[in-house]
């Protein structure tokens, strides 16, 4: 059977891991929509991610139905529509009142007038082919736009010198995700596919330089104190000063669908 030849193989091979990595990616979130759910608050949480993320997601899905040959490209953006969706109704439930305003105008504007007038404009080109082009490059544009959100991550990671606001497993796995996209959307010479994963894969590796470098930074600092402590002697004591737990600000930059 053609299927089980190579390059079919490959290309199976790789859809089905960038499907099953991208779906513990999209899930990142859950842990920041729990404890909204829990507190009944958004705590500060901005939804412009996830309706970037849900926007990405639709598109890719409608370029792959006017492809028809990229199945699991329509399995994994089905989903991200789906959660990402699910996302904006947790976020728009326990807003205040101005954040559930401007979170629902952004939605009408981009998820809904820009999306709408995309799709009716699309129509007008004649020939299915530029259809797909034209569908392509857009996808191309939105994904390199959401790939370079972390920028501002890696900014405050170099200025504090400090990673607690980037999780090392998250940068791993966006990483991993953006080299099976890359060898999928290469092996079906689909540079639409392609393209994005590669500033994904070099801003993913970016990620993690600055994690170990930092992180061995941290480390170090945090010896001090123990230093102090077990050489410290009379009334005077030092004690470990340990840095909370930020990662939910990460997980809103970082979704990404192909």
């Amino acid at each position: 059977m053609a299927i089980f030849q190579s390059p079919h193989l490959l290309v199976l091979t790789f859809g089905i891991l960038g499907n099953v990595i991208s779906f513990f990616v999209y899930l990142a979130p859950l842990p920041t929509f729990y404890r909204i759910w829990r507190k009944r608050s958004t705590e500060g949480f901005h939804a412009l991610p996830y309706l970037v993320a849900l926007f990405s997601s639709t598109l890719w899905l409608y370029y792959a139905f006017l492809k028809t040959n990229v199945f699991l490209l329509i399995t994994i953006n089905t989903f991200g529509c789906v959660i990402e969706f699910l996302y904006f109704i947790v976020f728009v439930t326990f807003a205040t009142d101005p954040a559930r305003r401007l979170t629902m105008r952004i939605f009408g504007v981009m998820n809904m007038g820009l999306l709408g007038l995309i799709l009716v404009s699309i129509h007008f080109i004649s020939k299915s082919s530029d259809r797909v082009k034209v569908v392509g490059w857009i996808c191309v544009a939105v994904s390199v736009s959401v790939f370079a959100a972390p920028l501002s991550i890696l900014r405050q990671v170099v200025r504090t010198k400090s990673v607690e606001f980037m999780p090392f497993p998250l940068s791993f796995f966006l990483t991993l995700s953006a080299i099976m996209w890359f060898a999928y959307g290469l092996l079906l010479k689909d540079i639409c596919i392609a393209i994005p994963n590669v500033m994904g894969f070099i801003l993913g590796l970016l990620q993690m330089v600055l994690y170990g470098i930092y992180r061995k930074r941290k480390e170090e600092k945090e010896k001090l104190p123990e230093q102090l402590k077990n050489t410290s002697c009379g009334a005077a004591e030092v004690h470990p000063v340990t840095d909370a737990n930020k990662n939910d600000a990460q997980n809103q930059t970082n979704q990404c669908a192909v």
